[in-house]
């Protein structure tokens, strides 16, 4: 009989972020000719600004940012670290993947590596992904980095996209621990849906149905939120933050409403980050980590969800 074994729990060692410096406002947007005003992003989707990569800066580039921070963070040396998993969907090409060449450029040598693409729940399934290997003892600690560049796939023509979209990266290490610091994850998917957020075939451009979109996400995903309390054993009220992705300032206020989290703050990073898909939960996580408004080993509610349409939550603690 094969057998392996592990820690009794894992939990999150450390968290870094990248944003690229090239600010873009609403102004800047309605300056390079979009069809839209200022106040009308603001009510319909709340943000005010977002962050744009350099014409040369990839989605490997803002990874290395946030990874090499994450690594600083949690105090975990490269020669401990055996599996790297890259969250993106939007890397230029398929192939080759983001976690290798990654990995390479943080002296990181021959972990395992290998891209997850979930679109905005993608972090949050390659967190778990993190977690069980180190349960079964295939990996001491693991470096998740969500990273995306979207910049690149928009349609300036549709002010309903592009918008909202921006770029960035969030990391995490994740290594063994004497306490479960992640909790079960809640997940699944609509796949009925699937094409309601999409890189179109023809143009390659991104599109998708806001409308349907944010009916599902209003309706469907505070239950899920609520499931993966109460199977970590973590009350509404005890919550220190609720971190959703962020896909809209609406649906963000909507969901955390029905949640019912009185004590929990409330991430709202696409006010000044715009929607950075899978790199939203830990971009918001470790900046809010950063400024001191979440103590360490305090519980924090993860929601992802978005295109797929796949979904994933679950309540960890705060490194």
């Amino acid at each position: 009989m094969l057998t392996t074994t592990g820690p009794h729990g894992t939990r999150i060692l450390g968290l870094g972020h990248y944003r690229p410096a090239n600010v873009v406002t609403n102004h800047d947007l309605i300056a390079r000719g979009v069809d839209t005003d200022d106040e009308w992003i603001k009510s319909r989707v709340g943000i005010a600004e977002r962050r744009w990569a350099d014409p040369d800066e990839t989605v490997v580039d803002m990874a290395e940012a946030a990874g090499s921070k994450a690594l600083a963070a949690s105090g975990v040396a490269t020669a401990d670290v055996d599996l790297v998993l890259v969250a993106t969907c939007t890397m230029p090409t398929p192939v080759p993947a983001a976690a290798p060449q990654l990995a390479t450029r943080l002296g990181i040598a021959a972990p395992g590596a290998y891209d997850v693409n979930s679109g905005c729940s993608g972090f949050v399934y390659a967190l778990n992904a993190a977690s069980a290997a180190v349960l079964a003892g295939q990996a001491r600690n693991v470096l998740v980095v969500a990273a995306e560049r979207f910049s690149g796939w928009l349609d300036m023509t549709d002010r309903s996209t592009c918008i909202i979209l921006g770029d960035g990266a969030g990391a995490a290490v994740v290594g063994p621990s004497e306490e479960i610091g992640l909790g079960p994850v809640i997940w699944g998917s609509d796949g009925a849906q699937y094409d309601a957020v999409a890189i179109d075939e023809g143009n390659h451009l991104f599109r998708q149905e806001g409308q349907a979109v944010y009916r599902w996400a209003t309706s469907q995903m505070a239950p899920v939120a609520l499931e993966a309390c109460r199977r970590a054993g973590v009350a509404p009220e005890e919550l220190a933050a609720f971190v959703p992705h962020q896909a809209n300032l609406r649906i963000i206020d909507a969901i955390a409403k029905r949640l019912a989290a009185p004590n929990a703050l409330v991430a709202r990073d696409i006010v000044t980050s715009g929607n950075t898909s899978a790199a939203t939960i830990p971009l918001a996580l470790s900046r809010m980590v950063e400024r001191g408004e979440i103590p360490s080993g305090a519980p924090v509610l993860l929601l992802g969800f978005g295109s797929g349409l796949a979904y994933a939550a679950q309540v960890v603690l705060a490194p």
